[in-house]
């Protein structure tokens, strides 16, 4: 049996997660620990008590997933279970910092750092109002693409996400997007609906935040992770840090592929996935595109148990 472990993007993000794994295992603990002291901030308080609002904030949701995501891999390590025992480590958007970090490559602290950084400049780089998602389900990404490309109209429109394939989600200028669900409705989606996101992210308007993340990065160590990661824009292996560093700037304006990220992975014999964080968006995508693929959440401690049998 070949496994990898992937780690889940923004959206996934609910009051409460974690706290399980924290008070079951004192290394889940620590972990919201170190990043609540590396943030200066009590994030985990806003984590478990907080309001959903303020945690869906994207400079709070991206460190808030990742800080999850690493502390149910800190119970699975408690329970004999390691990175190690996966052929690959994988991430969904900001999950691949939090697989970066897994996989060795970041330090924990770094990490929180990073991607309140990376949550500040993508939330910063277009006004509020102006950039617009969407999803389109039903075309598959060439179509979807090709779509995005016709609303553009001189704006930036283009797909952001391959998440599986009947779901693609377009990014940019707000009056495209809403002009691309139109057209894409026409060109045989099921449905096209708007997204509630804060900004249009992965895509050419956010480049003012590719760069922030290009500067933040240089003062950062960025190891060869002991476990390759399957990149989002290449959507194969890598584990060269220089490059690393060049795909984490690259990622801020270019596609998630995640369909062939995961598409990729099976084609390597990869028959077990393990989603590691909160929800259980990615597993339902995997499913969709590897049928072949067992797919496992694991989040919470009864989870873990389960892992057991």
């Amino acid at each position: 049996m070949s496994r990898a472990f992937v780690f889940p993007g923004q959206g996934a993000q609910v009051i409460g997660m974690g706290k399980a794994l924290a008070d079951a295992y004192p290394a889940s603990k620590a972990v919201f620990e170190e990043v609540d002291d590396a943030l200066g901030q009590k994030l985990s308080t806003l984590i478990w008590e907080g309001e959903q609002d303020e945690l869906t904030l994207t400079a709070n949701a991206q460190p808030a997933l990742m800080a999850t995501s690493i502390a149910a891999l800190r119970a699975l390590e408690a329970e004999g279970y390691a990175v190690t025992d996966a052929a690959y480590v994988a991430g969904h958007s900001l999950g691949e910092y939090s697989a970066l970090c897994a996989a060795g490559s970041l330090s924990l602290a770094d990490t929180a750092r990073l991607l309140r950084v990376r949550g500040d400049a993508m939330q910063s780089a277009v006004p509020v109002g102006v950039g617009a998602m969407a999803a389109i389900l039903g075309l598959d990404f060439e179509a979807a693409s090709k779509v995005a490309g016709e609303a553009a109209q001189g704006e930036v429109c283009q797909a952001a996400n391959d998440n599986d394939p009947s779901q693609v989600v377009i990014s940019g200028d707000k009056a495209a997007v809403e002009r691309a669900t139109v057209l894409a409705k026409e060109a045989g989606a099921k449905r096209a609906v708007m997204l509630p996101v804060s900004a249009p992210f992965h895509c050419a308007l956010m480049q003012p935040a590719a760069d922030a993340m290009d500067a933040a990065l240089a003062g950062v160590e960025i190891k060869a992770p002991v476990v390759p990661l399957v990149a989002n824009v290449r959507a194969e292996a890598v584990s060269d840090p220089a490059l690393i560093r060049e795909l984490l700037v690259e990622q801020v304006t270019g596609s998630v592929r995640w369909r062939e990220s995961v598409a990729w992975m099976a084609g390597q014999g990869v028959d077990e996935i393990w989603e590691i964080g909160a929800g259980k968006a990615l597993s339902g995508m995997i499913r969709r595109i590897a049928k072949e693929v067992t797919c496992r959440a694991v989040g919470t401690p009864e989870d873990i148990a389960a892992l057991k049998g």
